[in-house]
């Protein structure tokens, strides 16, 4: 049952390019706040949330050619779907993530009437968004329209990676996207104030993670001392 001195449970989410350790990270905190007898939640964003997944990812197989596996060192994928950043998909994609952000302040409002103490959500809109080109304006100013329609998160962390060791470890897209891609990261992480981990050693950044969920708990007053331990 959640704690009675919270009114809703701690809502942290998880971004970051693909490589950037963000599924490491998730299963350490969440077994580090279990260990201490915290009820936790993890939602997928693109299992729980996106509006059509199957349809989205039927689209990128059967049209765009894309393999839909997911990469490892030594066994690269052909991935092309976010990448491709063509007009018609950009103007498609736009659509979609208004739709997904709807679906995701519906999760948002279910996760927090939930019994659990911590909800952490793999990816979030931040995730979808940094797929476009956010180095022009227009598609600022719409991913600030996306952002005003969103809960934010209590903590918001965006897993900052090197691009070429983010492909070494998930081979699946080219590394002139990665590049793009960590951009667009950064420019969301400044309009939206998101929590920026750096590109450190596996146990330095979860070292960062705790710090920062620490913070939030003893500074928000939204947690008791049994969530305030589980994470020091």
């Amino acid at each position: 049952m959640a704690s009675p001195s919270r009114s809703r449970p701690l809502l942290i989410s998880f971004s970051g390019m693909d490589g950037s350790g963000k599924s490491t990270q998730i299963e350490a905190l969440r077994s580090s706040l279990e260990q201490s007898g915290q009820r936790v939640f993890l939602r997928a964003f693109w299992d729980n949330v996106v509006a059509f997944p199957k349809w989205r990812a039927g689209f990128s197989h059967k049209f765009l050619k894309s393999d839909g596996k997911v990469g490892a060192p030594g066994k690269p994928a052909n991935r092309n779907d976010k990448n491709n950043r063509s007009p018609y998909l950009l103007a498609g994609r736009s659509g979609l993530y208004l739709l997904d952000a709807v679906k995701l302040r519906r999760a948002i409002h279910r996760a927090r009437s939930s019994q659990a103490d911590v909800v952490i959500f793999d990816r979030y809109i931040y995730d979808q968004l940094a797929t476009l080109p956010l180095e022009r304006s227009w598609f600022r100013a719409y991913a600030s329209l996306v952002l005003r329609m969103v809960p934010r998160p209590d903590v918001a962390f965006v897993l900052d990676a090197i691009p070429e060791a983010a492909r070494e470890r998930k081979p699946e897209y080219p590394l002139d996207f990665l590049y793009k891609y960590r951009e667009s990261y950064l420019i969301l992480q400044r309009m939206a104030g998101l929590t920026l981990i750096p590109a450190l050693s596996q146990d330095h950044v979860g070292e960062e993670i705790a710090n920062h969920v620490r913070k939030t708990v003893q500074g928000g007053g939204m947690a008791d001392k049994s969530l305030t331990h589980a994470v020091s």
